[in-house]
């Protein structure tokens, strides 16, 4: 998310029920800046929406304190992957998922909870919390270039362009000026910086497709706007800087795509809302 500052992984959840499948295949993300704070709003939209999947970025939680029994209660699967205070990630799904891999890098080398990757219905799913940056002159936004540099590695090796694939997440950079409200402003803002954006770009080059630009074209569209300034969510002053990601077998399957901006206008929102696409299965 565009702040100043940016602020071991559970076994599957047991299924409540097999659920059967039907209709098209609802896949969505959100960035919960704090999953237990957020639980309220949460589980009602989940409850609302019924997605397949559900991919949270921002949990902010470690794994033993990570408020599994109430998302279990409510009827649906979790798998989640955390640490303290600062990022984390989870899908939360209608039907059990496996957790296929957490990490960028070697098990000997420190790595932040910010990847998951799972299966659900033959789609592989990428979960992601791009690093914010801090600042274009610090080590964060050196980290946050090395970072997409690494998932393109990491994608080269482990997701064929051929395949059915979604990556998304907070990933933390609007691409074009069209996805901010004031982008001559935040020229060297790190979520909207050149370099952040061509690194962008490059992760994306020759397998990824960005799916709400599939159906709209035009501006005014945002996933996030900055609680720290008043009244950006009521004049729409914002970012989109959360995506759904798709391989060309998934853009041929895409449906519809939207941003439910009413969870942003509730009472103790995230600063981000929901995104949701629908793939025919």
């Amino acid at each position: 998310m565009p702040k100043a500052a940016p602020k071991k992984t559970a076994a599957p959840a047991k299924a409540a029920k097999p659920v059967k499948a039907s209709g098209n295949l609802k896949i969505a993300t959100f960035n919960a800046n704090s999953i237990r704070a957020r639980m309220p709003i949460l589980l009602d939209w989940l409850k609302k929406e019924q997605p397949d999947v559900l991919a949270v970025q921002e949990t902010k939680v470690q794994d033993h304190e990570f408020p599994k029994d109430v998302i279990q209660a409510a009827g649906w699967n979790v798998i989640f992957h955390g640490q303290k205070s600062y990022n984390g990630v989870a899908f939360i799904s209608k039907k059990p998922m496996t957790l296929l891999d957490k990490r960028l890098y070697p098990k000997e080398m420190e790595e932040q909870a910010r990847l998951m990757v799972s299966e659900y219905d033959g789609v592989k799913l990428i979960n992601t919390y791009i690093p914010q940056g801090y600042a274009i002159d610090s080590d964060k936004y050196k980290y946050k270039l090395k970072f997409f540099a690494d998932l393109k590695k990491y994608f080269d090796k482990n997701v064929p362009a051929a395949s059915a694939a979604i990556w998304m997440g907070d990933l933390n950079v609007a691409p074009t000026e069209i996805d901010l409200n004031n982008p001559k402003g935040n020229k060297d803002h790190p979520c909207f910086h050149i370099d952040a954006r061509e690194a962008l770009a490059a992760t994306m080059k020759g397998k990824w497709t960005d799916l709400f630009r599939e159906k709209e074209k035009g501006p005014g569209h945002y996933t996030f706007w900055d609680m720290r300034q008043p009244q950006v969510f009521e004049k729409n002053l914002g970012w989109r800087i959360d995506f759904l990601m798709g391989t060309p077998p998934m853009v041929s399957r895409l449906q519809k795509i939207w941003i439910d901006t009413k969870p942003r206008g509730l009472e103790k929102p995230s600063d981000h809302t929901f995104l949701i696409g629908e793939f025919s299965r």
